[in-house]
């Protein structure tokens, strides 16, 4: 397997603090699978039959609703890994997962998991922590539609993505805005109304880079109470 491939799934929760003798014996028998943009990976209800660790573009895990509404559950890029939660169980996948861009995967046999897991005990912990991250993550989600406006969740969503700390900052956006509006629990109605009310906070969008005058001021404006958010839009 190619080095860098090795490095970046080597950083995922799942092989992260794995001794480096069990990470090489599970990718081992790994494969590296490049698939387009919008090819489901699995659906939700099959059997879980792999872990996957996302190399280059990013993914999204989803629910369909009875009413046949989408909820985005995550969405995950380099580095990231999903699935881990179903991989004790052999149960079947909660959730769907999709190629929201052009990605390269790496697919970790479930079967081969439980075999390290029987060979090497403390990869249940990495499989364990794992599952807790995820499970975090999904609080934090849960406490922005509850904490959050729409505006302060699309400007804690730009500030996660900006590579600079302070200052005027540009954010090219990875995704298209129906999936960003999915993650972050909006209509993409409402997001085009967020984009609108971020203008006053010093963002302007510019197709698909948002433009950030200063990132200080956008961080205050993201934690500050909801009420007052609400009045400056």
């Amino acid at each position: 397997m190619d080095t860098e491939i090795f490095r970046i799934a080597r950083k995922s929760l799942l092989l992260a603090s794995l001794p480096e003798a069990a990470v090489k014996s599970v990718m081992a028998t790994a494969r590296v699978r490049d698939i387009e943009r919008g090819t489901t990976i699995f659906l939700q209800g099959e059997r879980a039959a792999a872990i996957y660790v996302v190399i280059e573009g990013w993914v999204k895990l989803y629910r369909i609703a009875p009413n046949g509404a989408e909820a985005v559950v995550g969405v995950f890029t380099r580095g990231h890994s999903f699935g881990e939660a179903v991989a004790f169980t052999q149960d079947n996948y909660p959730v769907s997962a999709e190629c929201a861009t052009d990605c390269r995967l790496v697919r970790i046999e479930t079967e081969a998991i439980l075999r390290m897991v029987r060979e090497h005990p403390e990869m249940s912990l990495s499989l364990i922590a794992a599952t807790f991250a995820h499970l975090h993550r999904l609080v934090a989600q849960i406490e922005q539609l509850k904490a959050q406006t729409g505006a302060q969740r699309v400007a804690e969503f730009l500030l996660e993505l900006a590579p600079c700390g302070e200052g005027r900052c540009e954010v090219t956006l990875p995704y298209d805005k129906v999936l960003i509006a999915g993650r972050l629990g909006m209509k993409p109605e409402s997001l085009s109304r967020a984009f609108a009310k971020l203008r006053e906070q010093g963002v302007q969008i510019r197709q698909n880079v948002a433009v950030i005058d200063d990132v200080a001021d956008l961080r205050e404006f993201a934690d500050e109470d909801p009420a007052g958010a609400w009045s400056r839009g």
